[in-house]
């Protein structure tokens, strides 16, 4: 057997050689699992119970039937969908002995997580312009941000957050795993697949970065200006109850931005780092489980209309307009 034949069949071999990654969880001591499924499964019910319960409100409620809603009913949408990509599998691995998730499956979770979370991204953004033209255009507003702009909106987001997802999926199944295969995490994402890989990652991550620098940076600056045109407009108010008003309906949506900024610029702009910690666990909890759970929350905190819906929703009364 000549020397190019043994490693023709060493090739082929590396590339089938893991067929499984082994998700460690967010703990490894026997004792805690059942502690952590009983946070995780009520942290679950909450994030879905809060979240179709803001869809709901947004239904049932004519005060509610405006664009800013329509966004954050979609929001809803996408939360709901983000934990139900990351933790059942989670509460699942954490209720048996087996902790081992197929490679396809691992490509197909991955390809989920980055859609939803590419999505969310956008539709902040599509947020972002209809506070804009509210506030800043507010004669044109209603043929601006009509029905048909709205669905057209959400429609990019979806087509754009696809490409992206589609293009990471790819990119991660041309690379060789031939060598551990225990993922330090509790779902399957680039950083801790990238650390597996035998081949090298310099492409993907160089990908990762450019990509995620048009995709996220972009819609970041948009939102950036957005607001500036919008802080501009409202300082603009002479009286300070119109100022409040103003700031309020955006205040909600820009604690909500950071959030979602913050625990996305940790987790991915940290690639060169030699070993991912268990930080990255607690990022992974932020991005998949707080961040849908806190969004209800955020958005009625302070909004009187969102508020009187929920209470009628959760009365089972019908609305009042």
């Amino acid at each position: 057997v000549s020397l190019q034949e043994l490693m023709q069949s060493k090739f082929r071999a590396n590339r089938t050689a893991i067929t499984e990654f082994i998700l460690l969880g967010l703990v490894e001591t026997p004792g805690l699992r059942p502690v952590v499924f009983v946070v995780f499964f009520f942290a679950y019910l909450v994030t879905v119970g809060g979240n179709l319960s803001i869809l709901a409100a947004i239904f049932i409620e004519p005060k509610l039937h405006t664009p800013m809603y329509f966004f954050l009913g979609n929001l809803s949408v996408l939360d709901v969908g983000c934990i139900t990509v990351t933790v059942p599998s989670m509460l699942a691995h954490l209720l048996s002995n087996k902790h081992t998730i197929p490679y396809g499956a691992c490509l197909i979770q991955l390809f989920f997580f980055h859609l939803l979370v590419g999505v969310d991204c956008f539709l902040l953004t599509a947020m972002a312009y209809d506070r804009f033209l509210a506030i800043c255009q507010p004669l044109t507003y209603s043929t601006r941000m009509s029905q048909t702009v709205q669905r057209i909106l959400v429609a990019v987001s979806w087509a754009l957050a696809f490409t992206n997802a589609l293009t990471h999926t790819v990119a991660i199944a041309t690379l060789n795993f031939c060598g551990p295969n225990v993922i330090n995490h509790f779902y399957c994402d680039l950083p801790q697949l990238f650390q597996l890989s035998c081949s090298s990652t310099q492409l993907n991550e160089l990908l990762l970065f450019a990509v995620g620098f048009i995709m996220a940076g972009t819609p970041l600056a948009l939102i950036i200006t957005s607001y500036a045109h919008v802080a501009a407009a409202v300082l603009r108010i002479r009286s300070t109850e119109g100022r409040k008003k103003a700031f309020s309906t955006c205040g909600s949506h820009l604690t909500v931005v950071a959030i979602f900024y913050g625990s996305g610029i940790f987790n991915y702009m940290r690639l060169g780092s030699a070993k991912l910690s268990d930080k990255d666990k607690g990022v992974g909890v932020f991005n998949t489980v707080i961040n849908p759970m806190l969004n209800p929350i955020i958005y009625s905190l302070r909004n009187p209309d969102v508020q009187g819906a929920l209470w009628r929703v959760l009365k089972g009364m019908p609305s009042l307009a």
